[in-house]
């Protein structure tokens, strides 16, 4: 017979074992996850998105390098000529270039751009129509309408657009209402410049564009004085002795475009207002009856854009261009000389351009 007062051995059987390792790990995972495990997690996570951050940086980095260097090296002189011009004539990027080819490379694609091509041309303007009247229309506070305005003392504006460009035209039917405005009556003391809307603030003005070079200590965008030879409203207002082009005003309302100017040519010729900018940027003369187009076939580079003419029946064209943007990635040299004669412009000179082009 069986012993009954005997105990029962106790058999261990897996589904206890599993239930002990459970409730072991289950102590051993709260003492795991406490704030260090996270803080230590949220660090890993951290360091590994910065990880792919940088990577993907330096692949993208990698990539444009080598696309501007195929660009530099390869097969088409004109996009790389192109480009070249555009980095140059920016304020940000002037320093590109000097990345991938030698400074006799880039001196070389500059001279060349400077090459002119000079066309007698027969100017016929387009028929604006009267546009949109004058900039400002007097509005009758009783009845909020206005009659119809008379614009012959008043502005055209047009927008208009022509290949890779959007251009904002405005036709001043008034030519003794054009005058250069300044920022200060003391240049040589000056430390900063002045903004177009503060100008245009400052005069009154009813409409406004930049106008010529200016000295940039530091490249920071203070301005505050010009280059060349300047004159506002009968005065020359600096003069530093610089050779540039020079587009000014006369007494009798006449554009005046000239590769340089002294200012005894200045005084002679009965200059009143003007300005200086860089060279070879006279686009349109006409002399002793001939109107020619100074055209620069190898001055390609994309850019904001902004230009002076005037036409035979003495009204002003102003031009401003859009640049280094998807919807209009600027004009070149040649493209305003065509809006120009578009406009009938007989006279014409570009006035400083890129980012501080502004209408």
């Amino acid at each position: 017979m069986k012993d009954k007062t005997r105990k029962k051995e106790y058999t261990p059987v897996r589904g206890d074992e599993n239930r002990r390792y459970k409730a072991e790990h289950n102590k051993g995972t709260a003492k795991k996850y406490d704030a260090s495990y996270y803080w230590g997690f949220a660090l890993r996570v951290f360091y590994r998105i910065i990880l792919i951050i940088v990577t993907v940086a330096l692949l993208s980095v990698f990539g444009v390098y080598l696309t501007v260097n195929t660009i530099a090296h390869g097969p088409s002189e004109t996009v790389r000529n192109t480009l070249v011009q555009m980095a140059l004539q920016s304020s940000a990027a002037k320093w590109v270039p000097n990345l991938f080819l030698s400074q006799d490379e880039i001196d070389e694609i500059m001279k060349k751009s400077e090459e002119k091509v000079i066309e007698e041309v027969d100017v016929v303007p387009v028929d604006t129509g009267d546009v949109t009247g004058p900039v400002i229309i007097p509005i009758d506070p009783e009845n909020g309408e206005a009659e119809p305005p008379d614009i012959s003392d008043g502005i055209e504006y047009i927008t208009d657009t022509a290949g890779t460009f959007r251009a904002y035209i405005m036709i001043v039917h008034d030519p003794s209402k054009v005058f250069v405005g300044v920022s200060s009556n003391n240049f040589p003391d000056a430390t900063r410049g002045q903004r177009i809307y503060d100008a245009a603030d400052k005069y009154k003005a009813i409409a406004a564009i930049n106008g010529g070079e200016f000295q940039d200590t530091g490249g920071v965008g203070l301005g505050e004085r010009p280059i060349g030879l300047t004159y506002s409203q009968g005065k020359c207002v600096y003069n530093d002795g610089k050779k540039r082009t020079f587009i000014g005003i006369d007494n009798n309302n006449k554009l005046v475009v000239a590769e340089s100017m002294t200012k005894e040519q200045a005084d002679a010729l009965g200059i009143r207002d003007g300005v200086s900018f860089q060279s070879g940027n006279v686009l349109i003369e006409t002399k002793d009856g001939v109107t020619l187009r100074y055209s620069a076939p190898n001055n390609t580079g994309k850019a904001q854009r902004t230009a002076i003419g005037q036409r035979a029946d003495g009204k002003f064209i102003f031009i401003v261009t859009d640049g280094r943007s998807a919807s209009s990635l600027g004009a070149d040299y040649d493209d305003i000389i065509n809006m120009m004669l578009k406009y009938g412009a007989i006279n014409a000179g570009m006035l400083d351009g890129g980012s501080s082009a502004m209408m």
